[in-house]
């Protein structure tokens, strides 16, 4: 269900590259900002038989003012100068300041750019449950360009109506804007296309191509392309729109879903097909996970509060869980899932992830680069995974009020006899001067008693705490934690302890809560909302960069790999239990309790 929620939409960013380039730096609502033109100047204003050495070298600048004017400087920029004649005879000049607005305006006003959105794979679960969704809600609070066009692209025959039909079903609109809802769903709808094609087809993109021009009607087309398809077929899907459904004169960006790979191996082999025909800053890989909101307000908790930051590092943390549950199994999408596994389905990628931004370095700034420089940095101090330092499990039927739950061989998708985990715990070290010693615990399941995502920091002992008596023999009750639930219900916690009112001394754990449901009177955006904006706008704070990917397959690959030659047999669990014993033993082997099994859950 997508949320809709009241709040001023960022600044839309009318991307000023020219054609040639396929970098997507945008704007994000300054009074103006410098951008450089040469490469298109070079080619559309500069005569034609200037080198190519000649005309890489040579930067002229322009200001955008807010109201969209073009100024340009009155003096070469430093260390830069204009272009004399060349050998052979050849003249060449700095343009004037006409030809230079000329050439410019093409790409400054906002009413000349179009955005179109390509869903390929538009008939799955995933196009028709999130994404589709998504771009209506940001539709409805107006966060998309004034001219943008929405395509499904599958194999399905299906047409314009057709499709219109199947999106309205998942479209969805809050309480506090219902009045207007089915104005807006048909508005939105009208601008829903459907075409058929084979993913391996450049002809079939061509004819996509086709139709995309004639709706950006001879404006600055900037495409996005979203792959909701298996990724056996990316390359394919990739190689067709990069020959021949790309933007000509915009920016083209391409949004991968995971998983990236199998293994280290299979990841770098995707991700050197993938930039045989993109650029890095054209790829988008989704982790949807970055897109939630308790995910992304961590690094405003730790770096904006002066009471957490100086907390934040072995000398005061005992602990970090990272934690994933689900109260349900495969249930049909065992085939899928066979072949991944929990720890490639959910650890690698989400909890890898967000241990990532909890645990890195304050960085430079908040652009995209400076952050993800800077989660690098972690993925590489990690020490490497050793089998005994992981506990896999996997389901069983169990029979419970009367009702009987199947274990995950009994999915008719899943191979007889499979041992693929559908749990997993892992216990991970960062060696470096912040982090040294401090275990991160992760754990990650199907089928378990509840469903919830969550980080758990466990603090360290007062030392000589006065009040250790009254917490009698188990110290763990007397520590701080603060938790961070990601999903369901979004909240921060921080457990203290305190005086229970009375004429004696006793003492309570007691909760500090923020829970955003009652805090907050709008509902948090679905994540899908926020990671296609920010692809919109060419914001790649919350996506994976390859060194990234590269980093967290060299982190599980190895033991992935041993787990599956040594045929490791899971732990059996019983449908809607705790989990394995095992991930217990895991986490006492380093002193530590799993927090959400606590009394107070």
């Amino acid at each position: 269900m997508a949320a809709l929620y009241s709040t001023t939409c960022r600044s839309h960013a009318y991307s000023l590259l020219p054609p040639s380039s396929s970098s997507s730096s945008s704007f994000h609502g300054q009074n103006h900002q410098r951008l450089n033109f040469s490469s298109y100047i070079a080619k559309r204003v500069l005569p034609a038989k200037v080198s190519f050495h000649s005309r890489r070298n040579y930067h002229l600048n322009v200001v955008l003012m807010q109201d969209g004017a073009v100024a340009t400087p009155a003096t070469p920029v430093e260390n830069e100068t204009p272009f004399k004649k060349l050998k052979g005879g050849l003249l060449t000049s700095v343009p004037s300041t006409q030809e230079f607005k000329e050439a410019a305006s093409f790409y400054v006003k906002k009413d000349e750019s179009t955005v179109s959105i390509t869903v390929v794979g538009a008939s799955g679960d995933l196009a028709k449950k999130k994404i589709f969704p998504a771009l209506f809600a940001l539709y409805y609070e107006g966060c998309l360009p004034k001219h943008f066009t929405i395509f499904g692209y599958a194999r399905s025959k299906m047409t314009d109506a057709e499709l219109r039909n199947m999106v309205s079903k998942t479209l969805t609109c809050r309480i506090d804007k219902r009045e207007n809802c089915d104005e807006k769903m048909d508005q939105f709808l009208k601008r829903c296309f459907y075409h058929s094609g084979q993913y391996d087809s450049l002809e079939n993109f061509a004819e996509l191509d086709k139709k995309l021009k004639e709706h950006e009607g001879g404006r600055v087309s900037n495409r996005l392309f979203y792959l909701s398809i298996p990724p056996n077929i990316f390359i394919d899907a990739v190689k067709c729109t990069s020959s021949s459904a790309s933007s000509g004169i915009g920016w083209t960006r391409v949004i991968v879903e995971k998983p990236f790979g199998r293994d280290s191996d299979s990841s770098a082999a995707l991700t050197k097909a993938l930039k045989q025909y993109l650029e890095e800053d054209q790829i988008f890989r989704i982790d949807h996970y970055l897109g939630k909101e308790l995910v992304e307000n961590l690094s405003v908790l730790r770096f904006s509060n002066l009471i957490f930051e100086p907390l934040w590092s072995r000398r005061y943390i005992r602990n970090v869980q990272l934690i994933f549950s689900e109260d349900f199994g495969t249930e049909g999408r065992g085939g899928y899932f066979d072949n991944y596994g929990i720890i490639r389905d959910i650890m690698q990628n989400h909890l890898l992830q967000i241990l990532a931004l909890f645990a890195m370095e304050t960085p430079v700034s908040l652009d995209a680069e400076d952050i993800r420089n800077e989660k690098v940095k972690v993925l590489r101090s990690m020490r490497p995974l050793q089998l005994e330092d992981v506990v896999v499990g996997q389901y069983k039927s169990h029979t419970k009020g009367g009702v009987t739950y199947p274990a995950y061989i009994d999915d008719s998708t899943v191979p007889k006899g499979s041992l693929t985990p559908t749990f997993a715990a892992a216990a991970l070290f960062i060696d470096n001067a912040r982090w040294d010693g401090v275990p991160f615990l992760m754990k990650a399941g199907k089928a378990l008693h509840k469903k919830r995502a969550e980080i758990r920091v466990q603090f360290r002992h007062v030392p000589g705490n006065l009040y250790n008596q009254d917490f009698g023999n188990d110290l763990d009750l007397a520590t701080n934690e603060l938790v961070i639930r990601v999903q369901p219900d979004e909240a921060i916690d921080l457990k203290i302890n305190n005086k229970v009112p009375g004429l004696g001394m006793r003492l309570d754990r007691s909760n500090l809560n923020l829970l955003y449901a009652a805090r907050y009177s709008k509902e948090i955006p679905d994540a899908y909302e926020r990671l296609l904006l920010d692809a919109i706008e060419g914001e790649r704070r919350l996506f994976i960069r390859s060194d990234e990917l590269d980093a967290a397959w060299a982190l599980f690959t190895p033991v992935l790999k041993e787990l599956e030659e040594k045929n490791v047999i899971p732990e059996y669990y019983p449908y809607g239990s705790r989990g394995p014993v095992g991930a217990h033993y895991l986490a006492a082997r380093y002193n530590v309790r799993w927090g959400d099994l606590g009394i107070e859950q």
